[in-house]
């Protein structure tokens, strides 16, 4: 079967999270200066770099699927699971921001970030098998450096959480800075999947 339905359907997914993440926050009660803001700070910084987070899953996940021609029930599989690490995020958002970057959820927030990378290696293993070792998709995956690091940053960070809190929220930056450099592999790979052959 082709790729559509499935992009379709995570694409509804991903905006519901997104819904669900931002209606956690609230406008503050009484003053209607800018002070009134300033309770609110931590549960804003953390909803900024969870959405920073999903646009990356999103933007990745749109680009894995283009270049893919085809799915299979494993596939169907490995993106629920995938969808099932993200639909935590808004829960593990709105513990670290109503609890000011605490130890034990910042330490659950990589956790659950490190569970969503595992499971996109899964949807990549998955689509590989369907697509073959010669296909556009391996080719444009090659060694993926960046999906390598990431789980090693996430492993880092969680048990920093327990020791300095802000060195694991750093490392959580650097995790999504990373991913935010274009990647163009898959932009590459589809381009030339486009190009009539000689």
């Amino acid at each position: 079967m082709g790729t559509g339905r499935l992009e379709a359907f995570s694409d509804g997914v991903l905006a519901i999270i997104i819904t669900i993440m931002v209606l956690d926050l609230h406008v503050p009660d009484g003053d209607a200066g800018f002070g009134a803001l300033h309770p609110i700070w931590p549960k804003f910084v953390s909803y900024v770099l969870s959405f920073i987070y999903l646009g990356i899953y999103w933007n990745n996940h749109h680009h894995l699927l283009h270049v893919t021609r085809r799915v299979s029930g494993a596939v169907l599989w490995a993106n629920l699971h995938l969808l099932f690490w993200l639909s935590l995020v808004p829960f593990v958002t709105s513990w670290v921001g109503e609890n000011h970057f605490a130890s034990a959820p910042m330490a659950l927030y990589g956790f659950v970030f490190l569970m969503a990378a595992i499971a996109y290696y899964v949807l990549q293993l998955a689509l590989l098998t369907v697509e073959g070792p010669q296909s556009a998709l391996a080719s444009a995956l090659g060694t993926d450096v960046k999906g390598k690091l990431s789980p090693l940053l996430y492993l880092v960070a969680i048990p920093m959480a327990f020791v300095v809190p802000a060195i694991s929220g750093l490392l959580y930056v650097a995790v999504a800075l990373i991913w935010l450099v274009p990647d163009t592999r898959m932009e590459r790979a589809m381009a030339a999947r486009r190009e009539p052959s000689s």
